[in-house]
């Protein structure tokens, strides 16, 4: 059998499994499932686990055949890609400063991890940014041909 085969298989089967997980939430009602936390736990805990699988699925996929992508492909131009990526973010990181900040619920968000927002905001701006600018790009290249 294929890859393809068994993955779409394993796909009906953990389906299948979670459509009786979630018949069996929505039989118990939001209400009793509310008040009881052995219910919670009896309905809730493997509906989540069945989750929890099938997220470890895709992650250990994707690495798998982004690995095996790389060295079929141009690793050069992958390479170049991943630097281009670490010098916005260290970019973004250096022009972004971290302050204490305390949050509407009292908590406090330490200095390094409002440096770390604010740095990501900045290399999604950045980002997209470039991402506007390659369509723009493209459509004066396409009107100009």
């Amino acid at each position: 059998m294929t890859l393809h085969k068994i993955l779409k298989y394993l796909a009906l089967v953990i389906g299948v499994i979670g459509l009786i997980l979630l018949g069996r939430i929505i039989m118990a009602g939001d209400d009793a499932i509310d008040a009881s936390a052995d219910l919670q736990a009896s309905v809730l805990d493997p509906f989540m686990w069945v989750a929890y699988i099938v997220m470890a699925i895709v992650v250990v996929l994707v690495v798998i055949f982004v690995i095996a992508g790389l060295f079929r492909g141009n690793i050069k131009n992958t390479l170049i890609s991943v630097g281009a990526f670490a010098v916005i973010v260290i970019v973004a990181y250096v022009i972004t400063d971290g302050n204490e900040i305390v949050l509407k619920d009292g908590d406090v968000l330490s200095a390094s991890g409002s440096h770390w927002v604010g740095a990501g905001l900045v290399t999604f701006y950045i980002l997209a940014a470039i991402a506007v600018g390659a369509m723009v790009l493209s459509g004066v290249r396409k009107l100009i041909k």
